[in-house]
């Protein structure tokens, strides 16, 4: 896979890029990321890629320019014209799990960062194919969630991942969130394992993670439960856990109750 990143600060990019899988894929030669500065197409002394809006306000906009001639590089250098163009904007969709998955099948897709009041429009309207926001909050620029985006696509690539099982059951990949996770010592300052994790039972710790995770889910994503994809025994525990919301129901973390 080859991703290009337009922006206006490439050392942004630069340890990130080195780290964790992401360095691994880049050395390995499984993922290419090329970070492009957007100064490069610009044509004064002072390398400007902004100017004021018209019809007045405060801030600055993004010019047409340096995008429109780093793309037209792009494409003669290979880029192919059905090559996915992603602007990051709190005006996009919300970047899901679904929308990395299939960006993880596209050989190549470029990643335009925005900055300041916003990009020119016309950028918007004849170049990207795909705009994301990454949540409801504001960030300096796209960088960060250019990051956010690069990584959660990386991870799916085949071989990113020394065992594949574990991206499969993340958070989101199932529909819902992640069952609760515990490792040595089996006590720790007075805190203890679940028993059942230490029982043997493999279907019994099955059935418990399961309830864990739709336990987990309903507290604090229960939107999710909305889409996801839930067996008639699932429905029966989540009916469950709305009855036991009483005093005197067991708590969360709790091992009673799940063996059933």
């Amino acid at each position: 896979m080859e991703i290009h990143v337009l922006t206006l600060f490439p050392g942004y990019f630069d340890s990130p890029l080195e780290a964790g899988l992401l360095g691994r894929g880049v050395s390995e030669g499984s993922l290419g990321i090329t970070i492009h500065d957007l100064r490069t197409w610009t044509h004064d002394r002072r390398g400007t890629v902004d100017d004021y809006p018209f019809g007045g306000g405060p801030g600055m906009v993004l010019k047409p320019e340096p995008f429109f001639e780093a793309y037209d590089a792009l494409r003669e250098e290979g880029l192919p014209a059905e090559a996915e163009v992603v602007l990051t904007t709190p005006q996009g969709t919300l970047f899901d799990q679904a929308a990395a998955r299939d960006l993880s099948e596209r050989d190549q897709f470029v990643i335009l960062c925005g900055r300041y009041r916003g990009i020119d429009e016309r950028v918007r309207s004849a170049l990207v194919t795909r705009e994301y926001s990454v949540g409801d909050v504001i960030l300096n620029g796209g960088e960060g969630a250019a990051l956010l985006i690069i990584e959660a696509v990386a991870r799916l690539l085949p071989g990113a991942m020394g065992d594949p099982a574990s991206a499969a059951a993340d958070s989101f990949e199932t529909g819902i969130l992640d069952h609760p996770h515990y490792t040595r010592p089996p006590e720790y300052r007075g805190m203890e394992v679940p028993g059942i994790l230490l029982s043997g039972d493999h279907g019994a710790v099955d059935r418990w993670r399961r309830h864990e995770a739709l336990r987990s889910t309903l507290k604090r994503r229960p939107d999710l439960l909305r889409t996801a994809s839930l067996s008639e025994k699932d429905r029966e525990y989540l009916d469950q856990l709305a009855d036991d919301e009483r005093p005197g129901a067991w708590s969360p973390g709790s091992d009673e109750g799940d063996e059933v």
